[in-house]
């Protein structure tokens, strides 16, 4: 079975196909909840034939100690801000402020291209839960909005540009 085979098989297993059908999706789309994650961010294509030049992602609350990636060619950008939850520095004090959006800017990635942005953090400790990255991929010309999150009853294949998704499995 091919390795392209397998991966759209473990999607459809845990339910967050529309992810694959997105133009910016999660590389490892499943990952145990309080653990470290490297998120990678997969861009396949631009807006309607125009090349990508900025890439926002907004981190979802519970998502700490976030390390975002440079990447060559590319402008880095960083927003802090309150944190939702405070969480515990692990030497007896509470971080309340951190990372809740980072920007890569000023590159051009064509529209029949690919390419990956990356970052890496600490999951919140929520297993059996999916956290959703909300990001805006803009364009020479155009925009993208992946931005939308399921209602109840509803899932990532209702909706036209679904927020990459993560599924927080119980803890190894």
């Amino acid at each position: 079975m091919s390795v392209r085979l397998l991966a759209t098989a473990a999607t459809a297993a845990i339910g967050l196909t529309a992810a694959a059908n997105a133009h910016i999706m999660l590389d490892v789309r499943e990952a145990p909840a309080d653990s470290n994650y490297k998120a990678v961010f997969n861009v396949g294509s631009g807006c309607k034939g125009s090349p990508t030049i900025r890439i926002r992602v907004h981190i979802p609350d519970g998502v700490v100690a976030v390390q975002p990636q440079p990447k060559a060619g590319w402008d880095l950008s960083i927003v802090r801000g309150k944190l939702a939850t405070p969480y515990s520095d692990g030497h007896g004090g509470m971080v309340t402020e951190g990372v809740t959006e980072v920007t890569w800017s000023g590159g051009k990635l064509p529209a029949e291209h690919f390419d990956q942005f990356m970052l890496r953090a600490k999951l919140p400790n929520k297993p059996n839960s999916v956290v959703y990255f909300p990001i805006v991929q803009e364009c020479e010309q155009g925009i993208h909005r992946w931005t939308e999150i399921p209602t109840e009853g509803k899932t990532l294949d209702d909706y036209k540009e679904p927020a990459a998704a993560l599924k927080l499995t119980p803890k190894r």
